[in-house]
C-alpha cells in the first residue's frame, strides 16, 4: 500500500524537482495496411492510426487530471515504414507521400511525434529502403511530426558503411533542405546501432515487427529528482551515493508504471514496458550535468565525467528493475546538448568537447544527441562520427545513436536554437582531418568474435 509520506513525497517532486512521464507512446502495426498501390496504402495506414490512437490523447489528459502527474508527450510509433511501403512505394515521391499520410493521420490525432519512417538495414539494403532513406530529408522539411530513424548496424551483423556513407550525405541535405530553422530537420533523424523494438523516444522510436498489434510504452523522467537526492549525500561514500540513486529511481518508475497501466487499461491496449531514461530538458534544475556536478565535478566534462556518468546509469536500472517486471526501451540516462542546459554550458566554456562526448556514450543509455556542428562539415566527416558511434554500440552490445545537426550558415561559437524540448545548442568544433578514403571503401564491417553465441 502507499502511505501518505509517499503521496507527499511524490507531490514534492512533480511540483518542485520537475518530475514527469516524459512520454506515452502507442506503438501500432501497419503490417495490416500493406497494398501494393500507394493511394489504398495511404488511406490505410490513416484510417489504421485514426482508429487506434483516437483515444490516447483523451485518456493520458485524464490521467493527468486525475494524478495530477504531468504527461509531457504524447506519441506514436509505427512500423519500419520500408516494410510497410515496400510493395506500393517505387519512387522516392511515393514514399514522401507516405509521409504526409503519417504527418496528417498524427495531426488529426493531435500527437506531438511519430515515429516509423525508419529502415533497419544493419546487413544490406533492399530497394525500399534505400528508396525510403534517400526520401527523408524531403519527408522531414515537407512535415511537422514524422521523425526517422535508420539502423545500420548491430552487434550480430556488424555495421553496414554503405548505408553509413549514404547518411552522411542524407543528414547533409536534411540540414540543407530545412537551413530557414537553424536545420532543425536533423533534429528529427537519427542513426542508430542495436536499436530496440520498444523504445518510446523519439527520434529513434518504430515499432518492431517482434511487438504486438498495438501496445503501451511509457517514458519516465527525473533528472531533478536524483539530483536532489544526490545532493543530500553530498561527501558521502560511493556506496551510500549508489544507494541514494537507486531507491530515487524505484520511486520514479513506480510512477511510471501506474500511469502505463492506466493508460493500457482505459485504452484497452496492452501494456508493454517503462523505459525509465533520464531525459533532461532545457529548464535549469533538470539536467544530467548539473547530476554529474552535484557528484563532486566542477564542470561537466572534467575528469571523472565518465566514470560519474557510468555509475549514474548503472544504478537508475539497478533501481529500475525493482519496481517494474518489464523495464525495456533505452533506459538509462540521455546527454543531449541542446536539451541540457548544463550541457550547453559546459560545451559553450570548452569543458565538453565532441570526444568527451562520444567517451561518455560508451557507458550512457543512447549516444551523440542533439549535437550541433558546423554546417560546412563534409559528408564523410559526418559518416565518419556516425561509425565511430556505431562501433561502440556493436563492440559493447548496446544501443548507440547519433543525432546530429551541421547547421546551415554556421561555424564555430554560434548559436544554433531550435524552440521547446530541442533547445539551443553552440555549435562545436569537429575534428579536421578527414576520413573520406576510409568511408569510401564500402561494404560491411563484420560482427565481432564475441557476438558468435550459438
Amino acid at each position: 500500500m502507499i502511505n501518505i509520506n509517499e503521496v507527499i513525497e511524490t507531490n514534492n517532486m512533480i511540483q518542485k524537482e520537475n518530475l514527469d512521464v516524459r512520454t506515452v507512446t502507442l506503438g501500432i502495426s501497419l503490417l495490416d495496411c500493406v497494398s501494393d498501390r500507394i493511394d489504398t496504402l495511404c488511406d490505410n495506414i490513416r484510417l489504421k492510426i485514426a482508429r487506434t490512437a483516437k483515444g490516447l490523447v483523451p485518456v493520458c489528459r485524464e490521467i493527468e487530471r486525475e494524478y495530477a502527474i504531468p504527461i509531457v508527450n504524447k506519441r506514436v510509433s509505427v512500423t519500419p515504414i520500408s516494410l510497410v511501403g515496400a510493395g506500393a512505394c517505387r519512387t522516392e515521391e511515393d514514399f514522401v507521400r507516405v509521409a504526409r499520410a503519417l504527418d496528417e493521420a498524427a495531426r488529426e490525432a493531435e500527437i506531438n511525434f511519430l515515429g516509423g519512417y525508419s529502415a533497419l538495414v544493419s546487413k544490406g539494403m533492399t530497394r525500399a529502403d534505400e528508396l525510403l532513406i534517400n526520401s527523408i530529408p524531403r519527408a522531414l522539411a515537407e512535415t511537422e511530426r514524422i521523425c526517422a530513424s535508420v539502423n545500420v548496424g548491430s552487434t550480430k551483423t556488424g555495421i553496414n558503411m554503405d548505408a553509413v556513407r549514404l547518411m552522411g550525405s542524407i543528414i547533409r541535405k536534411t540540414a540543407h533542405l530545412t537551413a530557414d530553422r537553424d536545420s532543425i530537420g536533423c533534429a528529427r533523424l537519427v542513426v542508430l546501432c542495436n536499436a530496440p523494438d520498444d523504445n518510446p523516444f523519439m527520434a529513434g522510436a518504430f515499432h518492431g515487427v517482434t511487438e504486438t498489434d498495438s501496445v503501451i510504452n511509457v517514458g519516465v523522467s527525473g533528472p531533478g529528482v536524483i539530483n536532489h537526492a544526490i545532493q543530500t549525500v553530498k561527501g558521502r561514500p560511493f556506496g551510500e551515493l549508489c544507494d541514494t540513486i537507486k531507491k530515487t529511481a524505484f520511486k520514479v518508475t513506480r510512477l511510471g508504471q501506474l500511469v502505463a497501466q492506466e493508460a493500457s487499461r482505459r485504452l484497452g491496449i496492452p501494456y508493454g514496458i517503462v523505459d525509465l531514461s533520464l531525459a533532461p530538458t532545457p529548464a535549469v534544475g533538470d539536467s544530467i550535468a548539473e547530476i554529474l556536478e552535484s557528484m563532486g565535478l566542477e564542470k561537466a566534462g572534467a575528469p571523472g565525467t565518465t566514470a560519474a556518468l557510468a555509475l549514474l546509469n548503472d544504478q537508475v536500472k539497478k533501481g529500475g528493475i525493482m519496481a517494474s517486471s518489464y523495464v525495456g526501451g533505452l533506459s538509462g540516462a540521455f546527454i543531449p546538448v541542446s536539451e541540457d542546459h548544463g550541457m550547453i554550458d559546459a560545451a559553450s566554456c570548452g569543458a565538453l568537447t565532441l570526444e568527451k562526448l562520444e567517451a561518455m556514450t560508451c557507458v550512457c543509455s543512447v549516444g551523440l544527441d542533439m549535437i550541433a556542428i558546423p554546417g560546412s562539415t563534409p559528408q564523410s566527416t559526418i559518416s565518419g562520427i556516425i561509425a565511430d558511434e556505431m562501433a561502440i554500440g556493436m563492440i559493447n552490445q548496446k544501443t548507440t545513436a547519433v543525432r546530429i545537426i551541421p547547421v546551415e550558415g554556421k561555424s564555430v561559437g554560434d548559436r544554433a536554437s531550435f524552440g521547446g524540448l530541442l533547445g539551443y545548442a553552440p555549435v562545436m568544433a569537429v575534428n579536421p582531418w578527414s576520413s573520406r578514403d576510409f568511408i569510401d571503401r564500402g561494404g560491411r564491417i563484420p560482427a565481432p568474435v564475441h557476438s558468435f553465441k550459438n
